[in-house]
């Protein structure tokens, strides 16, 4: 549905550029616009590999593992069903860290393969556990340290101080992420409560 709807207001744009007499103007800010969409995707494609081949190597050297060791509190209290199998932890730490450095395209494969070991042990295999839940809750107001993309997109957008937004973008992580953690687990009590 939104195809058509972008489709209707590109030939509507298109028509009314040509009727006004500005389809050199349109023909020129179209290409400007493919060549600025290509440059920030390679800029963003570039930074994600980097971090993804990071978060590889880290995974390799055992750091997730340690990781995980360290984040074992918060994980034993929001994901308990993995806490107690032993089964995604360590791709729930890995996706919280991907995250933490601002890489959400990264961070998706990683949470991928945590919904699938979650899957595994998930005693209704047709309804999301509640530690699914919470992963993709987490995923979705996820905290960041490092907001990378957003720093990359203000860099190629001409910013002089691309890393202004920082502050900001630490305070509503945190609070966004927290406040969907404590709800998934004040509402997982209660929908156990129920049962």
């Amino acid at each position: 549905m939104l195809g058509k709807i972008f489709g209707v207001m590109a030939v509507l744009a298109t028509a009314a550029a040509v009727i006004l007499g500005r389809g050199e103007a349109l023909g020129g800010a179209v290409l400007d616009a493919v060549s600025g969409a290509v440059n920030l995707t390679l800029s963003l494609a570039g930074m994600m590999c980097f971090w993804s081949g990071v978060m590889a190597v880290l995974r390799e050297a055992g750091v997730m593992r340690m990781l995980s060791w360290l984040m074992r509190p918060l994980i034993h209290f929001f994901f308990p069903d993995a806490w107690a199998s032993g089964e995604g932890a360590e791709d729930i730490c890995a996706n919280v860290s991907a995250n933490l450095l601002g890489l959400g395209n990264a961070a998706t494969p990683l949470a991928l393969r945590a919904m699938q070991k979650l899957q595994g042990i998930n005693p209704t295999p047709d309804r999301a556990s509640g530690d699914m839940i919470t992963l993709a809750v987490l995923n979705t107001a996820s905290v960041s340290v490092v907001p990378s993309t957003i720093i990359v997109m203000r860099e190629e957008a001409g910013s002089a101080n691309p890393f202004a937004v920082v502050g900001a973008v630490w305070i509503t992580s945190l609070c966004s992420a927290a406040l969907a953690l404590l709800l998934t687990r004040g509402l997982r009590g209660v929908g156990a409560r129920r049962r």
